[in-house]
């Protein structure tokens, strides 16, 4: 049972971990070079970091009962168990507080679109704050997954 647990989390922990890397350094890119159409490529690019955030709510909350659960409150011990506090913390606020909030300044610019409107540089000061915030996040995964390789849950 405790392979079982042990492969579970690293699976865990791989797709959120994995998820943020592709979707924020392969995909979203990818969409903003290919397509021409800059506003479709920022809503699919937007939908994908709301998937990945609900990703990251799910993993996290499976890694930390996964922790909590084999080894108690010696949990809260363990640097392991605190960056994946801050990594769900920031999957919140991104996820419920500016997410929502680029989308709101999004429909208040139309019927043009946001960077064109004089919402441009608040919405491009949000932009910026969820990117710092997104690179925190999958820094802070990196430091989960060399954990992890060295044995550290």
């Amino acid at each position: 049972m405790r392979r079982l647990a042990d492969a579970l989390y690293t699976i865990t922990l791989t797709m959120w971990v994995g998820g943020l890397w592709t979707i924020g350094y392969l995909v979203a890119p990818s969409l903003f070079a290919t397509l021409a159409d800059r506003q479709l490529a920022g809503m699919l690019a937007g939908k994908l970091f709301a998937l990945i955030g609900w990703v990251g709510l799910a993993c996290a909350t499976y890694l930390l009962l996964s922790m909590a659960l084999r080894l108690g409150s010696a949990a809260l011990k363990r640097g392991v168990f605190w960056l994946v506090v801050v990594m769900l913390a920031l999957t919140v606020v991104s996820l419920f507080g500016i997410q929502p909030w680029l989308a709101h300044l999004k429909t208040e610019a139309l019927p043009r679109e946001v960077m064109e409107s004089v919402l441009r540089d608040r919405f491009a000061t949000w932009h910026g704050i969820s990117s710092i915030l997104y690179l925190l996040q999958s820094l802070l995964g990196l430091l989960l997954v060399v954990g992890a390789e060295r044995g550290v849950k």
